[in-house]
């Protein structure tokens, strides 16, 4: 994932905070929090992972399908533009 060192700050700092909501949950478990606020903790624990695999996704298509000159029967724009809206629709 050569690629993702222009953005590896970013990318690192989302792990970071997903880190923190996992953190979260665990601590929730231990003090047995309610069942609705373990949920939420969850649900925006999986959404963030979603989002950070969407963008990672988003950034693979971008460098690697549609630079026809690195590859033979890349994408063009608008493909690689409708499939990065299905990603992002499927991960959210």
């Amino acid at each position: 994932m050569s690629h993702t060192i222009h953005e590896k700050q970013k990318l690192l700092n989302r792990v970071r905070r997903i880190r923190g909501q996992v953190d979260a949950i665990e601590r929730g478990l231990q003090g047995e929090v309610g069942c609705a606020q373990v949920m939420h903790l969850i649900a925006a624990s999986r959404g963030a992972m979603n989002s950070l695999l969407a963008e990672v996704v988003e950034d693979h298509i971008r460098t690697h399908l549609v630079d026809p000159v690195k590859h033979r029967g890349a994408l063009d724009r608008d493909a690689a533009d409708q499939l990065v809206d299905l990603v992002h629709s499927y991960f959210k």
